[in-house]
C-alpha cells in the first residue's frame, strides 16, 4: 500500500476540517466548544466541531482540497452538534499541518461561520462529545490557564486571536482579511514549546533560546512559538 509522506518524512493520515462557530452573546463574541469523550482522538479536550474528510466529502474533488474540507465541515458540524451550516458561507482562514511525532497526522483546514438561527438547540453526538458550551474566547483561555480545560495548540491560538474582537462581524472580517495562514510546526525535545516556520529556531536544535523571558526582550530574531511549560501558556508572535 502506498503511504504519502510529509516533507519531514512522516506519514500523513489525511485531511480534516474544523469550524469556529461564532455568535454574539451578552458579553461579546462567543464560540462553540465541545468536550471530547475521554477516549480516542483529543480525549477530554475542548474542541471546535470538525473531523476527518472522507471520500463522500470529496465528491470528485481531491480529498485534500478546500471544497472537500468545506463539505466535511458542514457534515461534521451537523453530526456532532446538530447545527446546519452552508458550505459556501464558511470563511477559510488557516491550514494547520501536524508537527513531527503527532500519532494521528491530519492536515486541518480551519473555517469560521456565523451561528445559524437554530444555534440555541445544540444536539450532541453522545459518542463524540460529553458536553458543549458557548464561551467567550477570554473565558475559555482563562479556564485553560486555571487548569480546568484541556486545549490543543490550534484551538488555543485561534481563541487567542479572537479574544479582543468586539462582535461577530469584526471577528469574521478579521479572519477573512488576510491570506490563508499556514501553520507548519515542530516541538522542541521535551514537547513543551511549539515552533512555527517563521521562528528563527524552527530549523535548529539549539536549546539556548529557551531562556528567553516571557515577553522576549532579548529576542534578536523573529519569534513564532507557543511555550507550554507553564500555565498560562505564553504565545510569542513578533512579526
Amino acid at each position: 500500500m502506498h503511504v504519502e509522506v510529509d516533507s519531514d518524512g512522516e506519514p500523513t493520515v489525511g485531511s480534516a476540517a474544523t469550524v469556529v462557530i461564532l455568535r454574539q452573546g451578552s458579553r461579546g463574541v462567543e464560540v462553540l466548544l465541545g468536550e471530547r469523550t475521554h477516549r480516542g482522538s483529543f480525549a477530554g479536550a475542548w474542541v471546535f466541531p470538525g473531523g476527518a474528510v472522507d471520500e463522500a466529502d470529496a465528491a470528485g474533488d481531491p480529498i485534500d482540497s478546500a471544497a472537500a474540507a468545506r463539505r466535511a465541515a458542514v457534515r461534521e458540524t451537523f453530526e456532532e452538534v446538530g447545527l446546519e451550516l452552508v458550505a459556501d458561507d464558511l470563511v477559510e482562514f488557516a491550514l494547520w499541518s501536524p508537527p513531527k511525532g503527532v500519532p494521528k497526522r491530519m492536515r486541518t483546514r480551519f473555517f469560521a461561520a456565523r451561528a445559524p438561527a437554530s444555534a440555541s438547540e445544540i444536539r450532541l453526538a453522545a459518542d463524540e462529545l460529553v458536553q458543549a458550551e458557548w464561551l467567550t474566547p477570554t473565558d475559555a483561555l482563562e479556564h485553560h490557564a486555571d487548569g480546568a480545560m484541556t486545549l490543543f495548540p490550534p484551538t488555543w491560538v485561534t481563541l487567542h486571536e479572537l479574544r479582543d474582537t468586539p462582535d461577530v462581524d469584526t471577528a469574521i472580517a478579521m479572519l477573512d482579511a488576510h491570506e490563508l495562514r499556514a501553520y507548519v510546526g515542530r516541538f522542541d525535545d521535551d514537547r513543551t514549546t511549539l515552533y512555527w516556520q517563521e521562528d528563527e529556531h524552527f530549523h535548529t536544535d539549539d536549546r539556548a533560546h529557551r531562556a528567553v523571558p516571557d515577553d522576549g526582550p532579548d529576542a534578536d530574531g523573529p519569534r513564532h512559538r507557543l511555550m507550554m511549560d507553564r500555565l498560562p501558556w505564553v504565545y510569542l508572535h513578533s512579526f
